[in-house]
C-alpha cells in the first residue's frame, strides 16, 4: 500500500499471470464493496452500497431493491441489473428476483424441486428450479474460497 496526496480516488492494481478462483473471488468482493446504487425515494436521492442490498425483485413491472429492513423502488430492469452485477455475489434465482448470496444464511429443499433460502434478516426466499444450477455454482464458488 502506498499513500499519495495527488490521488483523487483510491486505486487498486492487481497483476497476475493466471486468473484463478481465489483471485476471481477477490475481484468480486472489490466490485461489491466499491459499487453502489443511487436511488430516489420521497424526493431524496440516496447512495446505497451494493453490499447492503439483499436482493432485487419485480412486481407489477416495477423493480424494487430490498435491504435488511428497507425497500426502495429501483428504476432499472432485472436484465440490466443482471448484466451490471455479473462478477459480484448476485445471482438470478427466479424470473423476478436477483439475490445477493452474501446474505444467505441457509438453504433447504422446498416444494417441486425448488430451494428455500433463509437470509440474515430472517426473510425466506424461493429459488426456482430453473435457476438452481446458477445458484449452486455461485454458492460453490464462494465455499471454495
Amino acid at each position: 500500500m502506498k499513500q499519495s496526496f495527488d490521488c483523487q480516488e483510491p486505486e487498486i492494481k492487481i497483476i497476475y499471470s493466471q486468473m484463478d478462483v481465489e483471485l476471481e473471488r477477490l475481484v468480486e468482493q472489490l466490485n461489491l464493496f466499491s459499487s453502489s446504487f443511487m436511488i430516489e425515494y420521497d424526493g431524496v436521492t440516496k447512495k446505497v452500497p451494493l453490499a447492503d442490498i439483499y436482493y432485487f425483485d419485480t412486481a407489477d413491472n416495477k423493480t424494487f431493491l430490498y435491504m435488511a429492513e428497507q425497500v426502495y423502488p429501483c428504476s432499472r430492469k432485472l436484465y440490466e441489473l443482471e448484466a451490471t452485477l455479473s462478477g459480484t455475489p448476485f445471482v438470478r434465482i427466479s424470473k423476478s428476483c436477483i439475490l445477493n448470496t452474501n446474505h444467505v444464511v441457509s438453504v433447504r429443499a422446498g416444494f417441486s424441486g425448488r430451494l428455500e433460502a433463509r437470509l440474515r434478516n430472517g426473510e425466506k426466499i424461493v429459488i426456482s428450479k430453473h435457476y438452481l444450477r446458477s445458484f449452486r455454482k455461485k454458492i460453490e464458488q464462494e465455499a471454495a474460497e
